[in-house]
Order: C-alpha cells, then sequence, then structure tokens
C-alpha cells in the first residue's frame, strides 16, 4: 500500500489503471525511490546501468548507446529530455555529446532530483530541469537539436498530441528518438488500454516527421523480463521496491502480448 492508505500505483508500461494520478502521487512516487536502499542497485545490475545513472525507465546501458548514436545531437546543441524522470538518461546522453540539456517532468520531485544530479555530472548550468507534460513541454518552438522520450509516450493522451508537441519543439533537421510498447496484436484485453493506443508509425508519420524509422528491439525486452524475473523473488525492505515488484508481477502475467519498441525520426 501507499502511504496514506492508497493502493501503490506504478508507472510501469503494465499497470491496468486508465487513468494517471496526479502530481502529489509521482511526487511521492519519486520520493520513495529517492529512499530506497535497494531499487537503484538491481535495476541497475540488471539493465547493466553504471551506478550513478538513476533510471526510472527499462532502457539498458546498449540502448543508451544506440539513442545516443541515433540522436546525433551536435557539441553544444539543445537537448530535451521529455519524461526526463530523475534524469538519468538525458544526463547521460548530454554528457556524451556535450549538449545543452532542458528536461521536462510531471513530477516536481523529479525536478528536483534531476537537478541535483546534473549539478555532479554537468557542470556550468549546462543543464536545466522544469515541470512540464508530454503535451506541454514549455520549451520553444522549433529550439531544440534533439528531442529524447524513453519509456513515457503511452501516458500521453492521445500519444499523437505528444508527438506533435515534440515536433513543434524540434528545430528543421532535428532528430526525435523515443522507446516504448505497442500491443502484439492491436485491441488485445490483456494489453492496457494507454499501449493500444500506440500506434508508432502511423501516428509518426501524421505528426509530420519524415526519416521515420520504427524497429523491435527483443533484446531490450528479454533485459526486461530477466529484471521481473529478479525483482520478484527479492525481498521488500521498502515502498520503492515494493512498487517495483507489483510491476513486474503484472508485467509477467501478459508478457507475450507487449513488443518493444524504438523510434527515430527528423523534424522537416
Amino acid at each position: 500500500m501507499h502511504k496514506g492508505g492508497r493502493p501503490r500505483w506504478s508507472l510501469g508500461h503494465n499497470a491496468r489503471m486508465t487513468t494517471l494520478p496526479d502530481a502529489d502521487y509521482f511526487d511521492q512516487w519519486y520520493a520513495d525511490m529517492a529512499g530506497s536502499t535497494s531499487r537503484d542497485a538491481l535495476v541497475a545490475r540488471m539493465l547493466g546501468l553504471p551506478a550513478h545513472l538513476r533510471s526510472t525507465s527499462l532502457l539498458t546501458w546498449e540502448g543508451v548507446a544506440e539513442v545516443t548514436e541515433r540522436l546525433r545531437v551536435p557539441d553544444g546543441g539543445l537537448l530535451v529530455d521529455v519524461a526526463c524522470g530523475r534524469g538519468g538518461y538525458g544526463i547521460e546522453i548530454a554528457q556524451r555529446t556535450g549538449a545543452r540539456l532542458i528536461g521536462v517532468d510531471f513530477s516536481a520531485t523529479a525536478v528536483r532530483l534531476a537537478g541535483e544530479a546534473a549539478t555532479e555530472r554537468l557542470p556550468g548550468g549546462r543543464a536545466e530541469f522544469r515541470v512540464g507534460t508530454l503535451l506541454e513541454t514549455g520549451v520553444a518552438a522549433r529550439t531544440a537539436d534533439a528531442l529524447m522520450c524513453v519509456d513515457a509516450l503511452q501516458f500521453a493522451v492521445p500519444p499523437l498530441a505528444a508527438l506533435q508537441e515534440f515536433r513543434r519543439v524540434l528545430k528543421p533537421g532535428g532528430r526525435l528518438a523515443l522507446t516504448c510498447w505497442e500491443a502484439v496484436n492491436p485491441g488485445d484485453p490483456l494489453v492496457p488500454p494507454r499501449i493500444n493506443g500506440v500506434h508508432l508509425l502511423q501516428d509518426l508519420t501524421t505528426a509530420g516527421f519524415a526519416d521515420i524509422d520504427v524497429r523491435e528491439r527483443p533484446d531490450w525486452r528479454a533485459a526486461e523480463r530477466a529484471l521481473w524475473e529478479a525483482v520478484v523473488v527479492e525481498p521488500e525492505p521498502d515502498a520503492a521496491m515494493r512498487s517495483l515488484q507489483e510491476e513486474g508481477r503484472r508485467s509477467l502475467e501478459t508478457f507475450g502480448s507487449l513488443r518493444r519498441m524504438f523510434a527515430t525520426a527528423t523534424a522537416p
């Protein structure tokens, strides 16, 4: 149970709720994560991440390298990380490429934690984090050289509106990279409605992107399975780990109904 007696809601892709909790809930979810003694260590070990990268998503270390390569963000260019969570992936890619970073997240607690992490790893004012949403990032139009969104597109209602916002933010020639899930069989009742609403190739085309590449990543999906199988047998020392375990149990129940996706595109 969540503090205050509420059921623990998970941000994971397989949660069955059709409406999102409010910002206070997200803030508590991130606060629980920051206070966990074991969650980050387990996730880092199973996804091959370094200890300094505070993940709230399911992208592997090899995946970080692929996203970095496909974004093609120039040295000194502007990278926008939408639904940045605690900032781990965006900070890592900005550090690798020499980019400036704007991170956007719904949770003020996530934004604060991301800012603290960036102070250590991106000194000199290269990073800024702000509260915003997938549909209203608050980033000025046609300013970003690259935009990334890791494992969060399904939280936009509808996902197409988020892709239209991403295109608004990107400069002509700017690159988009996103990771998420799609249903193996569209309309599958075992798949959460928000995943059934993700249609990457169709929506990227409708949003006006060019140079679209959408591919399934079974190797990333296999890493997810390994994580969920490991987490469900771990002890439950804190709220963040209990949340992760609940997500793992739900995900394994319907694992074969989803496929792992990686999409890139260019703003014309």
